[in-house]
């Protein structure tokens, strides 16, 4: 009689390549958010840091272009759900996912350096806007504009130049504002400085 010996299922692969994935972003994200710029970057430093040999980036990426933007898009939360009551609330709910995202350290400095670097890599920064900044700016359209047409904004205002002026703002505190956390209720005192002169 023969004994069988146990047969033991292989691991599946999909989880081991979802990890090796996670790890080179993280690596990637870790290196840029040390001061490492885009240029110095190499993949031997980011294989090295996720503990992943060089092949197994080159297998998910073809350059290091497409490795950086993806774990710059990651970087992004998604867009906050709009509850779509007010636009005031939405505002607030779209600038307030900008002050905690900045609140972010590392975030923080990934960005500064990636775009920084935007020069000498026009493709990334070109690539990121589409993935993770206009899909923002245009939720922040569709507010402006469906307030519009509710007759809570005024008819005649400038889409974009709104849309300038409610950013600008949080981009304003959140780099050049004084040091130190943002005040959780910001987006909250921008929107009712700038609503007043958008109101119906």
């Amino acid at each position: 009689m023969t004994i069988q010996e146990p047969v033991t299922a292989r691991p599946a692969g999909r989880p081991r390549s979802e990890k090796a994935e996670k790890a080179i972003i993280e690596a990637t994200l870790d290196l840029i958010g040390e001061g490492t710029g885009i240029a110095e970057l190499s993949i031997e430093a980011i294989a090295s840091r996720a503990g992943v040999g060089k092949t197994t980036i080159y297998r998910r990426w073809s350059n290091k272009e497409d490795l950086v933007l993806d774990a710059l898009a990651t970087l992004k939360a998604p867009l906050p759900p709009l509850a779509g009551v007010s636009v005031r609330d939405d505002l607030i709910t779209l600038l307030d996912t900008m002050r905690r995202e900045a609140g972010q350290t590392r975030t923080r400095c990934v960005m500064n350096i990636a775009l920084g670097d935007s020069d000498r890599y026009p493709r990334l920064l070109e690539r990121f806007f589409d993935i993770a900044i206009e899909p923002r700016r245009q939720a922040m359209r569709e507010v402006i504009r469906r307030g519009i047409a509710s007759g809570e904004l005024r008819p005649d205002i400038e889409v974009e130049m709104c849309m300038a002026i409610l950013s600008g703002a949080m981009i304003w505190h959140t780099k050049w504002g004084p040091a130190g956390d943002l005040p959780a209720d910001l987006a909250e005192r921008i929107v009712d400085h700038v609503l007043p002169g958008l109101a119906a």
